[in-house]
């Protein structure tokens, strides 16, 4: 994903298809005529009907002939077809029943009706945050997704913890999404889905979209976030403490995680034991905490708790990393 822009600059977002000569996204605009699909607000839907960001996008998903690519939200199945024809197999995970037909006009060429794991395209109909994505075969390699706005952040954070095999993503989300999944500690942006993303990945906001390459067009300006996995999923007890960490962000770190539901009551020490040893303020809070520095500060806390087993697991991640 070496082809990022800088997301401020107007002059470098996607243009719509029409200025550069090309035709306006035919195959989104006679899908909708011919299905009589009308876009459903509740479920964030934003189809893409330029051509020109399809080439953009699959530049940035640097693909390979042996990829399994994984897309959440097929909707006209514009990008699903691109993908289709570049990778060994894809995943197309779609809610709305209603795009059922157009999605398999699509993917007919690649969907042979074997057996899972067999048929190179394969749809599944359901919601992909209830879904079970780790038990699709052939396991995802790469996720390349128009994300609906609704569930963005969930799923690509749920695919970063619970899909190893995946080393890519580039997504289109809301632009507060993506600059807030790339931002630093100590930035206004910077919160618990942040520190989740990086905990594992390089992050970093790709290009800024024209809200013109969508009908409807959105009141929200979007843009692609790519990221890479440097490391492996990180330890659910890691997760689990980001997430607390950032329930009160005002709160200094220590007393929001002791809130959380189920904390032991010596976890406020402990913390703050965990804190010295690490040399950090004990009234920080978790905005000013690196992804790396929690798994640091989740390792110490264990120790300080005498919890042998999240140690372990704790060292045992840092090792394979």
């Amino acid at each position: 994903m070496s082809d990022a822009a800088d997301p401020t600059d107007p002059t470098d977002a996607v243009a719509p298809a029409g200025r550069a000569g090309h035709d306006l996204g035919q195959s989104s605009i006679r899908r909708m005529r011919d299905y009589a699909v009308r876009p459903k607000r509740d479920l964030g839907q934003n189809f893409l009907v330029d051509d020109n960001i399809l080439d953009v996008i699959v530049r940035l998903a640097e693909l390979r002939p042996d990829d399994v690519a994984l897309e959440v939200g097929g909707g006209l199945g514009v990008l699903s077809e691109h993908l289709a024809a570049r990778v060994a197999g894809l995943h197309v995970i779609e809610l709305d029943r209603a795009l059922e037909d157009p999605l398999r006009e699509a993917l007919a060429p690649w969907l042979d009706g074997g057996t899972p794991g067999e048929a190179r395209a394969q749809l599944h109909m359901g919601d992909a945050v209830k879904l079970d994505l780790s038990t699709l075969d052939p396991a995802p390699t790469v996720m390349v997704s128009n994300l609906p706005y609704s569930v963005g952040a969930t799923v690509i954070l749920q695919s970063v913890a619970n899909l190893p095999h995946v080393e890519r993503w580039v997504a289109m989300v809301q632009r507060e999404v993506g600059e807030r999944f790339a931002a630093g500690p100590g930035t206004k942006a910077y919160g618990a889905p942040s520190a989740l993303a990086q905990l594992s990945c390089d992050v970093r906001v790709l290009r800024a979209v024209s809200r013109k390459v969508f009908s409807p067009v959105p009141n929200v300006d979007s843009v692609l976030v790519g990221l890479k996995r440097v490391r492996p999923p990180a330890p659910p007890a890691v997760r689990r403490f980001v997430n607390e960490a950032f329930l009160h962000r005002r709160k200094a770190l220590a007393r929001s995680v002791s809130l959380a539901p189920g904390a032991p009551r010596i976890r406020r020490d402990a913390i703050r034991t965990a804190l010295e040893a690490l040399d950090l303020p004990l009234d920080v809070r978790a905005e000013r905490v690196s992804a790396l520095s929690f798994v640091d500060l989740v390792r110490e806390t264990a120790v300080a708790e005498g919890d042998d087993a999240t140690v372990a697991t704790v060292d045992a991640w840092k090792a394979a990393g």
